[in-house]
């Protein structure tokens, strides 16, 4: 890990998903910048059978939101400049702060806090997933001096925004799809418009005239819900 005048990694807590209600206190910032951090991607298929085969080949489905893993030191052994005194409980009081910040449940909402971690260009916005503590030096009296978390936090996206960044289901797009078994028409126009309801246009523009006996492999157009 860095050290020097550079700005730190701070995460800042939020009670809400639009990132509009900062907690109070909320707020931890890093005593050493990290020296990286690991973005994942993932890219997520399904697994479609062919008639008449027993080979699967990948569908794709979406892609997943990021994960962030990031490695935070703490240290009371006295190489690293605190602003405070510290206590005699060695690093655990300033644990407990950042696990206030990252982990800790949220009475009011039932559930963990959402983040924000920014560093340089990096502005993530996301929730905890896990993190694991390494104790790593200790006084005489067994007191903790050193220890270094790992944690892992998975990018919240809004769900409008997410359908726009990847541009597979815009309901003014228009789209062909093939049905596959369990497919009914109000689940394909749920997942193409986001509302089932508009199903009997969809059927009337395929000149479908019993939507409830769809036809595996069949191919289906849904227009744009301005044309539809």
């Amino acid at each position: 890990m860095t050290t020097g005048a550079h700005d730190k990694l701070k995460i800042s807590a939020y009670k809400d998903p639009e990132f509009t209600e900062k907690v109070g206190d909320g707020q931890f910032t890093t005593l050493l910048n990290p020296e990286k951090y690991v973005l994942n991607y993932q890219i997520e298929y399904k697994e479609e059978q062919a008639s008449g085969s027993s080979a699967t080949a990948p569908v794709f489905d979406k892609i997943a939101p990021k994960e962030l893993d990031l490695e935070f030191l703490f240290d009371r052994t006295g190489i690293i400049a605190h602003d405070d005194q510290g206590s005699d409980q060695g690093i655990i009081d300033d644990i407990k702060l950042f696990k206030k910040v990252v982990f800790d449940y949220a009475g009011e909402e039932h559930k963990p806090y959402y983040l924000e971690i920014r560093w340089g260009n990096l502005i993530f916005k996301c929730v905890m997933l896990n993190m694991s503590i390494e104790f790593k030096l200790f006084s005489p009296d067994g007191t903790p001096l050193r220890a270094v978390i790992k944690a892992k936090f998975k990018e919240t996206v809004d769900e409008e925004l997410r359908l726009a960044q990847e541009n597979s289901s815009s309901p003014d797009l228009t789209h062909m799809r093939t049905v596959a078994d369990g497919d009914t028409l109000p689940l394909m126009t749920y997942r193409i418009y986001g509302d089932s309801k508009y199903y009997l246009e969809v059927a009337r523009v395929n000149g479908i005239t019993n939507f409830r006996k769809l036809t595996t492999g069949q191919q289906l157009f849904f227009p744009p819900l301005a044309k539809a």
